[in-house]
């Protein structure tokens, strides 16, 4: 896997989107956990096709900075690109925007991993 690969995604902010829904803040407006699911999502998608059988990648940190608000009826354009790759360890840059308005951004790193041994080893720990 290389640096470079890329995703992007489109969405209207819904109600179930907002921070009331989301119990993140009492306001009708994108909530901050949307957000990063979102930011997440574009960095599953950018790598899906790059893994080997058997492989998935785990979300292991997120540093996102929410700059403004989106309104419900917004639409709203993720996108992340893979900087860097260290062994197993995936960083993205992250950006959210509506329009030419920066909405959020920062980055994401995520590990490669084998599903079935990582899902073994999680239902061993409870």
């Amino acid at each position: 896997m290389q640096p470079g690969l890329s995703a992007r995604l489109e969405t209207v902010v819904t109600e179930h989107d907002t921070a009331i829904a989301l119990g993140s803040g009492d306001v009708p407006v994108l909530g901050t956990p949307r957000v990063v699911a979102l930011a997440e999502e574009a960095t599953v998608q950018a790598v899906k096709d790059h893994l080997s059988d058997g492989q998935t990648s785990v979300g292991v940190e997120v540093l996102l900075h929410h700059r403004r608000a989106s309104a419900v009826g917004a639409t709203i354009t993720v996108t992340a690109e893979l900087t860097d790759v260290d062994e197993t360890r995936l960083t993205f840059n992250v950006e959210v925007r509506e329009g030419e308005t920066l909405v959020a951004d920062g980055t994401v790193q995520r590990v490669v991993v084998d599903r079935a041994a990582f899902v073994e080893r999680v239902g061993r720990a409870n």
